[in-house]
């Protein structure tokens, strides 16, 4: 009776129900996975709120692409960064979720394929497979830093491919494209015409500057591309759905590109009216949210380096993002350390393989959480590998 599409398996995997268990008793659990801004203990701007009052909120005259003004703020966020993004490059999306399905239904039939990298944020598998199409991945490899394995992501080229995506920094790994990678990624790009598309939500939380680091994609010029960001992370706002794809590449394929895109927004029109006149305001006002979680990730950095100094575990090389990996040791899965954390010590991490890792034994905690969280969460998780 229902589509194919839903070939999950939906029951809880063990760590959910144990976790289910502990709340259900009442267990204070030290969640150490906690990714969502507006949880974090984040002091929002008091006057954040007044940008919804705006009385051109009431008239709906929906435009495709979005508002110019929105689209205009998007654009002055670019050029903040020292990027020149023209705003009729830019088209509003609800999320970045939406905008992979947008970008999927652009360049995909049914039964073509997406690269995507491996390890990554899960989403991927579940919003190809809801257009109908296949991800592949290519592999990133470690050698004290994360690269990009260029032969691997040839090799899995096929005839079906469509696009190249990059998480930019990555997912949890904290990895930015090279500047090398990207010429690369560019030139394989433009040869074997497919897009290039760059998921570039965590961007602004690097933890050094680098000159070897890539900057957007968003001015790429020699092969079709487009990058992705929005509310959710670059002003710690997931609730105001606020997203976009800038779109860039040779001129008569850009424009063929945001032509199509836009018939395919003017099908759904969901970006809300009130979250477009507000955009300026809110990016604005946002920038001291992205202060609060730029300081937090980075002091939580250095504490767990500190605490895990010396222990059986080690926290693989991070550039960005809110997220660290700790490579633990093999006497145990996955499955099992983040089960045993749970069961003894009230700490909730993830474990690897939810983001497809090729190898065990690795954890992956958030450095967003609440500072008490944090530090008592990762003393605990110290005591836990001393034990191992």
């Amino acid at each position: 009776m229902f589509s194919s599409r839903f070939h999950w398996d939906f029951h809880q995997n063990r760590l959910t129900q144990l976790l289910s268990e502990k709340r259900g008793a009442g267990t204070p659990i030290l969640d150490l996975t906690e990714s969502n801004p507006t949880h974090a203990g984040l002091t929002y701007p008091p006057d954040m709120m007044r940008a919804f009052d705006d009385a051109r909120a009431f008239d709906y005259s929906p435009s495709p692409a979005g508002t110019v003004g929105a689209r205009r703020a998007v654009a002055e966020y670019y050029g903040a960064l020292g990027y020149r993004v023209p705003p009729e490059n830019i088209l509003l999306t609800a999320s970045t979720s939406e905008a992979y399905a947008y970008l999927f239904k652009l360049l995909a039939n049914p039964g073509d394929n997406v690269l995507v990298p491996r390890p990554s944020y899960p989403l991927f598998d579940y919003l190809a497979t809801m257009e109908s199409i296949e991800v592949r991945q290519y592999p990133l490899v470690y050698h004290g830093a994360w690269t990009i394995d260029m032969d691997g992501l040839a090799a899995a080229i096929t005839e079906r491919t469509r696009a190249i995506v990059v998480v930019h920094p990555n997912n949890p790994t904290g990895s930015y494209v090279k500047l090398a990678e990207l010429d690369a990624l560019v030139r394989l790009c433009r040869d074997r015409e497919l897009a290039l598309i760059s998921d570039e939500v965590f961007s602004d939380y690097d933890f050094a500057p680098d000159p070897h680091r890539a900057g957007t994609l968003a001015v790429v010029t020699e092969c079709l591309a487009f990058a992705m960001s929005g509310l959710s992370k670059i002003a710690g706002l997931p609730q105001m759905k606020l997203g976009w794809i800038a779109v860039s590449g040779p001129e008569a394929l850009r424009a063929e590109a945001f032509e199509k895109l836009e018939w395919i927004a003017d099908t759904y029109l969901s970006v809300s009216t009130p979250v477009q006149w507000a955009a300026e305001a809110l990016l604005q006002a946002g920038e001291q949210v992205q202060m609060q979680i730029r300081e937090r990730c980075a002091t939580h950095l250095s504490l767990a380096r500190e605490a895990l100094a010396g222990a059986a575990g080690n926290i693989l090389s991070v550039e960005g993002g809110w997220y660290i990996t700790v490579q633990v040791p093999r006497v145990r899965s996955e499955e099992e350390w983040t089960l045993e954390l749970l069961e003894r010590e009230n700490v909730l991490v993830q474990p690897g393989f939810f983001y497809d890792f090729h190898s065990e034994a690795y954890l992956v905690v958030s450095l967003l959480t609440a500072p008490e969280v944090f530090r008592e969460g990762i003393a605990r998780l110290r005591r836990q590998l001393d034990g191992a």
